[in-house]
Formats: structure tokens, sequence, C-alpha cells
């Protein structure tokens, strides 16, 4: 068995701040021209991006890839919309799933695999004010315990 060569482009921690994630898929992206030299080079953002169902393709709204430098009239609009390559059965299943009530489907992550660009899209449910409250206090818990643990075991 190979061993995949994966390199990340662009990370969503917002989308786990924000939702609770219940299911990822891995889907191709299509892309035209200069985008992928524009990935290559590191220049994209998924911060604002979600991902919706159109007679029958996924499409990814709002994924900014910034215009390659030197690609001049080859360059498209870096908020184009972009089809999302999936097989029909997970198509009708992330669709069924995303109109229950408080769910959505998120871009997590964009990243090379091989020489291929994937996008890691998640079945999210929104938290409230006290989820979120509550994962920061969890956060800052175990910081401070890794804190203690160092100093215990940097003095002994």
């Amino acid at each position: 068995m190979a061993k995949e060569n994966i390199k990340l482009i662009a990370n969503n921690k917002k989308a786990y701040h924000d939702y609770f994630v219940e299911e990822t898929y891995e889907a191709g992206i299509s892309l035209k021209g200069t985008e992928v030299k524009s990935l290559r080079m590191g220049k994209c953002s998924i911060k604002e991006a979600f991902v919706k169902e159109k007679n029958g393709d996924m499409l990814i709204y709002g994924m900014n890839i910034s215009p390659y430098e030197k690609g001049n009239i080859f360059n498209r609009d870096p908020l184009r919309v972009r089809q999302l390559l999936l097989h029909k059965k997970e198509i009708r299943k992330i669709s069924q799933d995303s109109q229950r009530a408080g769910y959505t489907v998120i871009p997590l992550r964009v990243y090379f695999k091989d020489s291929l660009v994937k996008v890691e899209i998640g079945m999210c449910k929104g938290k409230k004010l006290y989820d979120k409250r509550e994962d920061i206090a969890k956060k800052d818990q175990r910081r401070e315990a890794e804190r203690e643990f160092k100093i215990r075991n940097f003095k002994a």
C-alpha cells in the first residue's frame, strides 16, 4: 500500500469553533486554468465558504482562490462558484442530511493529495453560545494542565 502524500493548502479553524462537525467527506474540485498554480502557492481562503446542492451537483460558494500573478488574461474570478466532484450516492446523502434543521455543509480544509486538489467537507450543526464558551473553558483547562505537567517534569 502506497503512502499518500498530503500537503495542506487551507484550513478552516473557525468551522470547528462555530460548528459541531458530525461527518466528513473527501471531494475533488473542478478547477480552471491558473487556479491550480495559485493553490500551489497557497493562495486560498475558505473562511466564508459554504456548500450547496443544485441540480444534482454539489457547488462550493465563497471559496477565494487569489489570481495567479503571471496568469494575466487566463485568470478566473477568485470567488466564482466551483463544482465539487462526488459520487451521486454521496451527493444524495449530503443533500438529505443538510435539509435537517440546524445543519449545513462547510469546507473544512483544502489540500493536495499526491497531485490532486481535494476538499474535505463536513456535515456541521451550529453551536450555541454556551457550547462555544464550554469549548473555550475545556481548552483553557487542558492548556493549564499541560503547563503544570511541563513545570513538574522540568523540576524533576
